[in-house]
């Protein structure tokens, strides 16, 4: 099978690309680098010639809410485009779950991308992850200032982007239902988790959770919108486990 990873370079991108050639796959890998726009549509036509499905698992650069929803709906309508043009047999789409009810940043710009892919002409399959285990680490960059990190008051049920990669493939290989959920064995307050991280890695004195009302779906993260649904597969490693293989415990 022919299979084009748009974001081929970014974080559950790559492990996606791996993933699928260690199972003998022919990767198109769909990134800048290689002179392909996703946004504008350059390069695309030529990249997806001969592709049977294609695998979007593209990352934004912003977060701000109105450029991120341009971005993300600019991306799925014309790849949605090009790929049936192309005679692609289906799209998968790397999206995130429990996002329903989000109105501003990423999470708005992941359900304006669902919609506009759901609306195109190719049929699609979305596999919704979890928070990955590496968001514990790029959250702890986001809010810490000194010794002190601030971290907003947020339910996940982090999984190992291996995993959540390993889905994808599955799905992009064998089709089956529209939307899939994965993600991991444990439901954490994510300040504990990043604390734990700390505690393992070293960091900030400090590690505080915080209600950040200036986001308008501080309630949703803080009442856990982001966990998994009844339907969700449910998958290691823990978090506890990537820590190790990350940062082996002394002793």
């Amino acid at each position: 099978m022919r299979i084009a990873v748009v974001g081929a370079s970014g974080r559950i991108g790559r492990e996606v690309v791996d993933t699928l050639k260690n199972r003998g796959e022919e990767i198109v890998e769909v990134t800048r680098s290689a002179g392909i726009d996703v946004q504008s549509g350059n390069g695309l036509a030529a990249a997806l010639t001969g592709v049977d499905v294609v695998v979007d698992a593209v990352n934004a650069a912003t977060t701000e809410t109105t450029a991120v929803t341009e971005f993300f709906g600019a991306v799925a309508r014309t790849v949605a485009a090009a790929a049936h043009a192309a005679g692609v047999r289906r799209i998968v789409v790397v999206s995130i779950i429990g996002i329903d009810g989000f109105t501003a940043g990423h999470y708005a710009g992941k359900l304006v991308q669902e919609r506009a892919y759901r609306e195109g002409p190719v049929p699609v399959h979305i596999v919704r992850a979890a928070q990955f285990h590496e968001f514990a680490e790029m959250m702890l960059e986001w809010t810490t200032q000194g010794d002190l990190a601030e971290i907003p008051r947020y339910r996940a049920q982090l999984v190992s982007a291996r995993t959540a990669a390993e889905q994808v493939a599955e799905v992009t290989l064998a089709g089956g239902r529209d939307l899939v959920e994965i993600a991991g064995p444990q439901q954490w307050w994510l300040v504990d988790a990043v604390a734990q991280l700390v505690a393992r890695r070293g960091g900030p004195a400090q590690v505080r959770e915080v209600l950040d009302i200036t986001d308008p779906d501080h309630l949703l993260l803080a009442e856990g919108a982001l966990l998994a649904g009844p339907n969700a597969i449910i998958a290691g490693p823990t978090f506890e486990e990537w820590l190790d293989d990350r940062w082996p415990a002394e002793g």
